[in-house]
């Protein structure tokens, strides 16, 4: 019975440590989220996920660029409505491309921090 009672007891002692350790570890998922809101794809090269990152920038790009001639060359009248929807357009892709970011970065536990010597950044996922 006593033995049963002292596994019973470092088992439990032994879960409640994994779970405060687990707790300790922070993730800064925030980051590549608002790095990739920012500047659409730069959230997904902090991931290490480098097409994806090329993807969504030259996808904002060609919403800005594309999205801007089509409005220039729309008639004057209509060019409030043509620049507020590519307006549109980039915050929507912004908010997706933030949001891609945040969520891989949530899934992989992407913190970043110095080393111990107080020089280095450091990163990992």
């Amino acid at each position: 019975m006593k033995y049963v009672l002292v596994s019973v007891l470092v088992i439990v002692i032994l879960s409640m440590s994994s779970m405060l350790a687990a707790a300790q570890t922070r993730s800064e998922a925030w980051i590549p989220g608002l790095a990739s809101f920012l500047i659409p794809g730069l959230g997904q090269l902090l991931n290490d996920e480098p097409d994806k990152a090329i993807l969504h920038f030259g996808v904002d790009v060609a919403i800005l660029v594309g999205g801007g001639y089509i409005a220039s060359i729309m008639p004057p009248y209509y060019w409030y409505s043509g620049y507020s929807i590519v307006g549109l357009a980039h915050l929507a892709w912004s908010l997706y491309s933030g949001y891609d970011a945040y969520t891989v970065a949530k899934e992989k536990g992407f913190s970043i921090g110095l080393t111990g010597d107080g020089l280095t950044l450091s990163y990992n996922f």
